[in-house]
Parts: C-alpha cells; structure tokens; sequence
C-alpha cells in the first residue's frame, strides 16, 4: 500500500480478520469488513466535498464509531483529524477550528446548538451532522455515506506526514494543537502492545473521551492494531461500567482514580464479575493507597503511567507487577522511549534529586499547529521534549511525578491552565489583578482557587464573577472558591509570584477576604 498511516489500518485489519468484531457500541456491532467499509464511504463523500491532503476535519461529539471512522476517513485521503473537547463552550471550540483551519466540522446531536456557532465563527465550510440535515445547512452523515462509493482509495500517505492535531492549553491562556504524525501515534501504539501486552482476543472499553489522548492513543487504537473489540460507551457511569464489565467480558480498560472510586462505591460492586478482567490502567493522577487495596482485594492490580499530549502521550509507564512496592511511582520509560530528569543546571539528576523530565522518541509530537517559537521553546538539547515536570527517580530507575514547573494542575483528569482561565476573569469589569491556582480536592483530586483584587469600588460577590465564567470557560475549568485580597506577591520586574500565591492560599477554606 501507498498509504503508510492510520488511514490504511481498516484495510490491512481487514485482510487478516475480516469478520472479528472491531467496534461495538449501545447495542450494534461493526466487523473489521464493516467498519473499512464505512471508512472507504465517509472518505469518497469528503473528498467529493473538495478534502484532500493537508485539509482539517474536525470532529465533536461524545465516544461513537462516527469518530473513529472520521479519523480512519480523513487518514485514507491523507487529510489531519482535528478531535474537539466536548465540555469546551462555542468561543473556545470556534477557536481551535479557526487555529486548526479546519474545512469540515462531524458533530453529534448533543452539539446542535454549540456546532452552528462554533462553524459560522470559524469560517468551517462544511457542517455533517450525525442526526441528518439540518436547517441551518448541515448535511446528513448517514445519508451523505449511503450515496458515497466504496471503491479502494489508496493515497500516498507517510509516516512521518500529521495526522492528528490534539489541543492542549498552553500557560500562555491559549490552547496549542499538538500535531502528531502518524508515525507519532504507531509507536506510540507498538509501546502499548509492547508494555501492556494486549492480545488478539481483547475487549477493551473505552469509557474515557476519545478526544483525550490517553482515551483515543493508549486504549482504543493500539487495541484496533491488534485486531481486538472495542467497547465504546458515550459518557462515564459507575453503574453501566460495571455492568458492560460483566455483560461484555470486558479485559482492558483505562480511567483515571475518580473513575475508579466511583465504581468501587457501587452497591454492585461486590458481587458484579470482574472476572474477565485482565489490565486496568490508571492515569491523570497517582493511584491512591486505598484504591489500590479496594481492587487488590477484588484480585485486581493496576498498571499506571504518565504521559502528556505532545508525547502521544506515552511517556511513563508503571507494569501492575510493581503497583505495590513501588507505590506512588509512574514507572519507568515505554520501551521504545527515553527521558532524563535534568537539574536547572542541565545536569543529570541522581537518584533522589529533584529535576525536569524531558522525553525523547518516536512517539513526541513533531510541534506545535502554526507556532514555529513555542515548537522551539518546547525541546531543549536538541529534540528533547520538555514537559513542564519535575521528578525524582529511585536506584532502581523508577521516576516518581512530585512537583511541577508549570502552574498547570489537574481536575477530575483535566488539564487545567490558570492562564487560561485568568485571561476571562480580567475581563470581569471589578477585577483588576487574579491568580489561579489548584487546591486539593477529595473528589476530583484538584480543584481551582481564583484569589483575585478588585476595583476599589467594586461590590461584586464570589457568586457574581465566578458566575461570570459561566458559559465563557468549560465547567471543570471554573474555579470552585475564591479569595479576595488586596494585593498579590509580585517580582521587581511585576511577574506574580505562584509559589507564594500558593503557599498563602492554598491550604484552608475560600475567604470572603485576606490580608
């Protein structure tokens, strides 16, 4: 084949297993014969609609076959899959598929309103909508394959070519689209196969968001280049979780510790059958102890890991052998990776000492979407990636995640940028100075703090500009307390001074006002 991407996976899936099942979804299923068929018909309607090598399709809605075929679809013609946050509002989705350039927008029903405007904003050329026509110019996803060819499409795709543009905020306040080529994502995946050891005969659910990269890249692909099933459910439930566990024989799946929690609390949880169980993988946050022991005493251990957007995402990786003697810890490289941790200096870090990790491999993405000087800014020592995190490594080489460089903290799973999030706060009318910063959290692990200074004659309330956000920013971006105070730490040069913020604010509950 001329087509050395993702793009020509259904194909070559489909000349070794034709008749396994590959997807599954609610209460149909698609066989790998199926689903390239799909494929080939989604991509003859794009290229009709004048998609060709180089173009965006972007894609917004919750885990449904459509998304997968909509990446195989844009990687057949050599086109780059844009994948959207679904809990993003309108101005933020029309920003990335302005920055994306993207011609085509698929989008679920659930988006009918957000879809429209984001589109319209962004100067989107063609609108597909997985519910049919609609009468704002939308054309029909079903009906648009039904009357698509499905002769053999076989463009000349490399690997080194993008496939993918994953969006990641940046402390900057806006989000960067990582671009991952495709050899970035099947390394990516032979890391997975490698360390995890999925099998032909995997059923994988995938219940975390596919527009997440740990959901899409460390799950579903590497499970659909094995020749395995893939279970895809819409959105998290503890209850239907455990429940196609036990229905669908389910051995592989990933989450993040919430998740987790959240099922173990189920009155089912006891007596639900875990048995076909074989890898639980666990990411966005370190295992918990009492995790940990509520799934050993089911006879379930977990695999964790560290991985970040631009290294698709890859980057750690902890073999469930060792979740208890080295507890706390992300493991060690995938097998086709390497990091360093480096001191300020640029030396390396001894055992015990405290420095960046940089990640280096075929799977670390090629740069940044259109931003030539956060590509440069992003890779030290050559092609070193630099992620932002400070680690220790014990004598056995098992690195251990303790701080960050960046003022980036994680919620429930979700990257949250304070810059991001402070640029629409200064746009409250009584705020003239903000920073954000994560506080602990028992049930999304960290949750946001705004400790801001207002105007002198403001009279504007917590409720009031944390209300503000509403609708500007995604829910779990939105800062769950506020403080008030009359001025924050500042350099000579008037750069605010995090640590300090941090250490004066983040412990204890949300005042009204502070000193």
């Amino acid at each position: 084949m001329l087509n050395q991407g993702l793009g020509s996976w259904p194909a070559r899936r489909t000349r070794k297993t034709p008749d396994r099942i590959a997807v599954v979804h609610e209460d149909r299923s698609w066989t790998y014969r199926e689903l390239h068929q799909r494929v080939l018909r989604l991509a003859h309607a794009l290229r009709a609609l004048g998609t060709g090598r180089g173009d965006r399709v972007a894609y917004l809605g919750p885990n449904h076959p459509a998304f997968l075929e909509t990446l195989f679809a844009a990687g057949t013609l050599g086109a780059v899959f844009v994948p959207l946050n679904t809990r993003l509002t309108a101005p933020e989705l029309a920003y990335n598929l302005s920055d994306s350039g993207s011609t085509v927008l698929v989008h679920a029903s659930e988006h009918a309103e957000a879809a429209p405007a984001a589109a319209a904003a962004a100067g989107v050329r063609h609108r597909i909508a997985l519910a049919g026509p609609d009468d704002d110019g939308a054309l029909g996803y079903e009906e648009l394959l039904s009357g698509a060819g499905t002769g053999p499409l076989d463009e000349a795709v490399a690997p080194e070519d993008p496939c993918m543009i994953m969006y990641t905020s940046g402390t900057t306040g806006r989000p960067k689209g990582a671009v991952l080529s495709h050899a970035n994502i099947i390394w990516n995946s032979v890391n997975v196969l490698v360390d995890t050891d999925l099998a032909g005969d995997e059923v994988t659910l995938v219940v975390a968001p596919l527009f997440h990269t740990a959901g899409l890249n460390m799950t579903c692909l590497p499970t659909l280049l094995k020749g395995g099933r893939v279970v895809l459910l819409g959105a998290f439930d503890a209850e239907r979780v455990l429940e196609a566990i036990e229905g669908r024989r389910v051995t592989y799946m990933f989450g993040v510790p919430t998740m987790y929690d959240a099922m173990a609390a189920r009155p089912r949880w006891e007596t639900t059958d875990l048995s076909s169980l074989r890898t639980l993988n666990c990411g966005g946050a370190p295992v918990p102890a009492h995790t940990i022991a509520t799934y050993l005493a089911r006879g379930l251990a977990f695999s964790q890991g560290y991985g970040m957007t631009e290294a698709s995402p890859g980057v750690l990786y902890l073999d469930r052998e060792r979740t208890s003697d080295k507890a706390g810890s992300a493991g060690v490289p995938h097998f086709f990776t390497d990091t360093r941790v480096v001191l300020p200096d640029g030396r390396e870090a001894g055992p015990g000492e405290r420095g960046e990790i940089l990640v280096h491999g075929p799977n670390v993405m090629t740069g940044y979407w259109g931003r030539p000087e956060d590509t440069e800014d992003a890779f030290t020592y050559g092609r070193w990636l630099r992620t932002g995190d400070v680690a220790r490594t014990d004598a056995d080489g098992y690195a251990y995640i303790v701080d960050r460089v960046k003022d980036m903290f994680v919620s429930g799973g979700e990257n949250v940028y304070p810059a991001e999030v402070e640029d629409v706060l200064l746009t409250h009318p009584a705020v003239v100075e903000c920073a954000v910063i994560g506080v602990p959290d028992p049930v999304w692990g960290e949750v946001g703090r705004a400790v801001v200074v207002l105007s002198p004659d403001a009279r504007a309330d917590e409720d009031d500009i944390l209300g503000h956000l509403q609708g500007r920013l995604a829910k779990y971006k939105i800062p769950k307390s506020l403080v008030v105070t009359k001025a924050l730490p500042r350099t000579a040069s008037g750069k605010i001074i995090k640590p300090v913020v941090r250490d004066t604010y983040a412990t204890g509950p949300a005042e009204r006002a502070h000193p």
